[in-house]
């Protein structure tokens, strides 16, 4: 697979707008070179760099329909897609904004395709339940990780 967001450069620092220091938009996402057997989607915002332990999910969406090959910024989801509770306690889109001082953190956008049309958690799962359905099930995944540092 292959993800691709016109706002986004691996690596490269994440522009203010897809910030809590700005916006607080999601970016827009495209993917393709989708797997057979596809028959979902979900995408996941991920930041291994929270001084957590276990890391901050900022955005979870799930049973994204197969057919969906892309995401507008700032994306209302679809019909029959689901939203779950990130690690801000809200459903939407959280953007980046690490602790001032603690350097740069990594925020880890990742497309799923998955061989079910809605995956198998209630709606009010947790972040970490997800993450493990996803990387369970996956038939394949791509990801863009861009950067951010609060000066």
């Amino acid at each position: 697979m292959k993800l691709t967001a016109p706002t986004l450069v691996e690596g490269s620092r994440m522009p203010e707008t897809h910030t809590l220091d700005g916006a607080n938009r999601s970016p827009a996402l495209s993917w393709d070179d989708v797997p057979e057997g596809t028959k979902s989607f979900a995408i996941t915002c991920y930041d291994p760099d929270a001084p957590t332990g276990s890391g901050w999910w900022h955005w979870l969406v799930i049973d994204l329909a197969g057919d969906l090959r892309s995401l507008p910024e700032a994306a209302a989801l679809p019909a029959g897609a689901r939203a779950i509770t990130n690690d801000f306690g809200f459903k939407e889109y959280g953007g980046a904004r690490p602790s001032k001082g603690h350097g740069m953190h990594r925020y880890i956008f990742t497309v799923w395709a998955l061989p079910v049309e809605r995956l198998d958690v209630a709606d009010n799962a947790g972040a970490a339940s997800v993450g493990f359905m996803l990387n369970a099930l996956a038939l394949d995944k791509a990801k863009i990780t861009a950067t951010y540092v609060t000066e």
